[in-house]
């Protein structure tokens, strides 16, 4: 069996070709449905790079895929054809987050159902994934429970760093976890880097305050990371 022969295979399944109003008809529901797909995007959206190009191509991708369904239909030659063309098509955009190709993956799929001319299957399937997206985005679901920090703080050499930092950690953080330790300028100082986990409700600035006390005001840095320790 050929590739034109795997193409055609439910050609003989397949309704009549569609006629130019179905065609017409097709596209404005795409376009509806794709629409809603980018609002959903654009509503949900939590990241600093939003793009209004890339927002308008998930609108462009999901009616021209509608378009390429609705003309491959039982045509195992135009179907191949159309493979071929499309297997040397590189994208050159990175996406900013995994989540921007869940949407891209969205309106194709959305493209394909429509050109299938299963309409209302289309619209439930926008409907039942559109509320799942919005209800985990709302909903912040599976988020860290508070943001992390990454501590990188400097003391001299003959400081006892776990006796002293103990109390400070008991105080200021529900986990702590001790990333690296290293010898600096000429080994007189210790530089110390710990992954923490700040309680609810703790201070930052008092947290830096009682860090300089401890380490007799030497350098001390706090970082966010936004990811929960792995412990």
């Amino acid at each position: 069996m050929t590739l034109e022969d795997l193409f055609s295979a439910g050609s003989q399944a397949s309704t009549n070709p569609p006629k130019p109003l179905e065609i017409v008809f097709a596209m404005a529901v795409s376009i509806l449905l794709n629409l809603a797909i980018a609002t959903l995007y654009r509503k949900t959206y939590k990241g600093t790079r939003y793009s209004q190009d890339y927002v308008q191509t998930l609108i462009i991708i999901g009616v021209v895929t509608t378009i390429l369904i609705m003309v491959v239909s039982g045509n195992g030659a135009i179907a191949f054809g159309m493979f071929a063309a499309f297997s040397v098509i590189r994208f050159r955009r990175n996406l900013g987050q995994s989540r921007d190709l869940a949407f891209v993956f969205f309106a194709m799929a959305i493209g394909m159902v429509v050109g299938a001319r299963r309409y209302d299957m289309a619209v439930i399937i926008t409907a039942i994934v559109g509320t799942a997206i919005y209800i985990l985005s709302k909903s912040d679901a599976f988020a860290p429970r508070r943001a992390s920090h990454l501590l990188t703080l400097r003391m001299t050499s003959e400081m006892n760093f776990e006796e002293l930092l103990k109390p400070v950690f008991d105080e200021f953080t529900d986990r702590t976890q001790l990333v690296s330790v290293s010898s600096v300028q000429a080994g007189m100082m210790t530089e110390l880097r710990y992954g923490l986990q700040l309680k609810l409700g703790a201070s930052t600035p008092k947290l830096l305050d009682a860090l300089h006390q401890v380490t007799g005001n030497n350098r001390v840095v706090l970082t966010p990371t936004g990811q929960e320790l792995d412990m």
